[in-house]
């Protein structure tokens, strides 16, 4: 059995999000960049490699480009994926309706 690392699904939110941001742009692409290298079996060898992510109603906050931003996934460990469900401003991730 080979080595799995992770997949994101869907890269398409890291792109229409860097167009809404354009300064996003590159803070994801290194987040991504960073998941798909990684190889995480469970939620500690996440933390490992991402210490301020923090886990919110079953999902990962992940902090990018400085905490300017955060990326709101379902990371499924035993398949190595990891489901983006929201890419928001600070600001946005504030007000709270991405948990609705």
């Amino acid at each position: 059995m080979g080595t799995w690392v992770v997949r994101i699904v869907s890269k398409r939110r890291i792109r229409e999000f860097g167009a809404r941001f354009p300064r996003a742009a590159e803070p994801l692409r290194h987040w991504a960049n960073a998941v798909q290298g990684a190889e995480w079996r469970n939620p500690s060898a996440m933390k490992a490699d991402f210490p301020s992510a923090d886990s919110v109603s079953g999902l990962t906050v992940f902090n990018v480009g400085g905490n300017k931003y955060r990326l709101i996934a379902f990371i499924h460990y035993s398949r190595q994926i990891v489901y983006i469900k929201h890419i928001l401003t600070h600001g946005e991730y504030d007000e709270g309706e991405w948990k609705s």
